[in-house]
């Protein structure tokens, strides 16, 4: 198969993780898993693309560096939020305290 046909399923996969994130917007773990799938599917469709035209794969390196980051930030918000309020639903948090 052609490179092209594996960047229209990586296209197709981010387009998959955004709907999910679009219905996921109350749970905040369901929302972090779908940021995730969306950031799988982007590396992979810049992995693709930086082989097609024979880049170095330096730049890769670095986005993966900066969604480990984004990643552990995610996670580490979640973790003080469930020690917090007991749970991870939006619709339990009350801002005004």
């Amino acid at each position: 198969m052609s490179l092209m046909y594996y960047g229209k399923i990586f296209v197709f996969m981010m387009l998959v993780g955004s709907f999910s994130f679009c219905l996921k917007r109350k749970h905040l773990l369901l929302m972090l898993l779908s940021l995730e799938f969306i950031i799988l599917s982007l590396y992979m469709l810049m992995f693709i693309y930086l082989s097609m035209f024979d880049y170095e794969y330096y730049f890769s390196m670095m986005y993966l560096t900066f969604c480990v980051c984004e990643s552990v930030l995610g996670l580490s918000i979640l973790v003080s939020l469930i020690r917090t309020h007991g749970n991870d639903y939006y619709f339990s948090m009350n801002m005004l305290c």
